[in-house]
């Protein structure tokens, strides 16, 4: 068996409009899709949420795609979310590619705001190679790392983005967590070649995610 961290980035076409709402919604601070089921139309998924996610209700009950819909709280800032949308025949290619032969994906897999996800896949070598070579023109993977003592991320930052990894490893670098700060959002964003915002948005995410997964730790 092969065990190889991916980060996918897929082609415009192959993202079901309710994925973009999902990652790009100021109102979360994280997305991880726990389970699915596209073996035929519609779509079904089970996500953890974590941020505003009553907010987030409301946008989904407002989106065509969206079939039906259920939040199941989990505390005052996460919930699971039972989704049933419509997904197009781009985005299932690239569901099922990942899914041939022996291939098995790990959930969850993480959403990142960017468009991308990072998740697991174990299978024999050769399905692992026939997947990453046959996705879709427009997509793209990242392997972020092959084998390891664990099938599910190793740490804290396999939960991150490439580009969210980039912009912590950026900041720190720039002195933005010194005690005294020698570096602002701006600062940042310029070296990363990316909007103030942007990477506002990637620094936030990504101090998030470590904040839970540390504090996750200690509950357990």
């Amino acid at each position: 068996m092969k065990r190889v961290r991916i980060t996918l980035d897929p082609d415009e076409a192959a993202q079901p409009p309710v994925y973009e709402r999902l990652t790009r919604d100021n109102a979360l601070e994280s997305v991880r899709i726990v389970n699915w089921n596209v073996a035929t139309p519609p779509a079904t998924f089970l996500l953890r949420l974590t941020g505003d996610y009553e907010s987030f209700g409301a946008t989904l009950a407002g989106d065509e795609t969206v079939l039906d819909f259920e939040l199941f709280p989990v505390g005052e800032v996460a919930c699971h979310c039972y989704l049933v949308g419509e997904v197009g025949p781009a985005a299932r290619a690239l569901f099922e590619n990942f899914t041939r032969g022996s291939l098995l994906t790990v959930p969850p897999i993480e959403c990142h705001d960017d468009g991308s996800s990072t998740f697991t896949i174990v299978g024999t070598a050769a399905d692992v190679q026939a997947a990453v070579d046959g996705l879709p023109p427009g997509s793209s993977v990242t392997v972020e790392r092959v084998g390891g003592t664990r099938v599910t991320p190793d740490d804290a930052l396999g939960r991150l983005s490439a580009r969210q990894r980039e912009a912590l490893a950026t900041a720190a670098a720039l002195g933005y967590y010194d005690t005294e700060r020698s570096a602002t959002c701006e600062t940042v964003a310029a070296e990363m070649g990316c909007a103030t915002p942007t990477a506002a948005e990637h620094l936030r995410k990504a101090e998030a995610t470590l904040v839970r997964v540390a504090l996750d730790d200690v509950s357990d």
